[in-house]
């Protein structure tokens, strides 16, 4: 397992509105777009970076902050779900309505804080490679969703930094969390998967799977037990109060064939990389408030690429306060 990057500075560019964002960042899964969009997006941001002479900021960690979201969907009337809203492409050159390729769609306000490792940033210049920075991500796309202008006179929507470096970082931290309120932040809850798997062997199901526990915690669940209510019966959740809002995220990909060397596969996108098949990585995550946050390593996600056993996944150091997730 890779470590944690090191980072000396963390770099908030907040309240961005992104629109027409990808919904669909999976096959099982659909809403926030994936952990994976935004490392790409933070990979793409550095490149533009070094090529626009700001060598010396290295991106090592992105962590995101969810102010709201409009994901363009509509109840259906002849089955229990959501159905995106298409949009009407143009006409083709024949003057017929082209084909509708499904895909969802959402918009987002949101925050995003970037893990910078910095050597000698000259005070005279910093002002200069925020600003840098922030026309750099204006000008990109964000998990395929266009980011709306904003107006650079209003002080919430211009870019700033916190020192980590010191004995201050702690203070500095809480302050950069309380800036990003209201919001939430999206933390892995691992544990989530281990526990409820433990509830279901012991409860109902003793051959239950992993996946089996993935898909309990991605629903409600409500049964009638007799013994309820003091032996009156009653209907109870499998989703308490106070269990915290679990989704769930994909968190990578995981290999399904070897590795193969450049240019050895047709009609690979790159032929200078390495080529893999993969599959979806799936795993739990938890939205919580921003005021939770304990350090950065709570809100900070980072790449772990173990090539050996096939494993390409985001990573997130979150702990709950307790130490164990109560999904009872």
């Amino acid at each position: 397992m890779s470590q944690r990057p090191e980072f000396t500075h963390l770099l908030v560019l907040p309240r961005l509105r992104v629109q027409n964002a990808n919904a669909i960042s999976s096959p099982l899964t659909h809403g926030f777009p994936a952990m994976t969009a935004f490392l790409g997006l933070m990979w793409a941001l550095e490149r533009k970076t070094y090529a626009a002479g700001l060598q010396h900021l290295e991106f090592n960690a992105v962590g995101v902050i969810s102010h709201g979201w409009q994901e363009l969907s509509t109840p259906s009337r002849f089955q229990p779900s959501l159905l995106f809203r298409q949009m009407r492409n143009s006409l083709n050159k024949k003057s017929e309505v082209a084909a509708i390729i499904e895909e969802g769609r959402i918009h987002l306000d949101l925050s995003l804080v970037f893990a910078l490792r910095i050597e000698n940033w000259e005070e005279s210049r910093q002002e200069a490679d925020l600003q840098a920075v922030a026309e750099l991500v204006a000008g990109m796309r964000i998990a395929g969703g266009t980011v709306l202008p904003a107006s650079p006179a209003t002080f919430r929507y211009r870019p700033w930094w916190a020192d980590m470096r010191g004995d201050a970082w702690e203070k500095n931290f809480r302050n950069l969390c309380a800036r990003l309120l209201p919001g939430s932040a999206l933390v892995s809850r691992d544990d989530a998967i281990d526990h409820r798997l433990g509830l279901l062997k012991s409860r109902d199901n003793p051959n239950a799977t992993r996946l089996d526990a993935w898909l309990s915690l991605a629903r409600v669940d409500r049964r009638y037990e007799p013994e309820a209510n003091q032996g009156k019966g009653g209907w109870t959740s499998s989703r308490q109060s106070g269990s915290g809002w679990i989704v769930p995220i994909p968190v990578g990909y995981g290999a399904l064939s070897s590795l193969y060397e450049s240019g050895s596969v047709p009609n690979a996108r790159d032929a200078t990389t390495p080529f893999r098949f993969v599959e979806c990585l799936y795993s739990a995550g938890e939205w919580i408030g921003a005021h939770r946050l304990r350090a950065p390593k709570d809100l900070l996600w980072y790449a772990d690429s173990q090539t050996d056993q096939g494993l390409y996944r985001c990573r997130n150091d979150y702990c709950p306060p307790d130490g164990v997730a109560d999904f009872s």
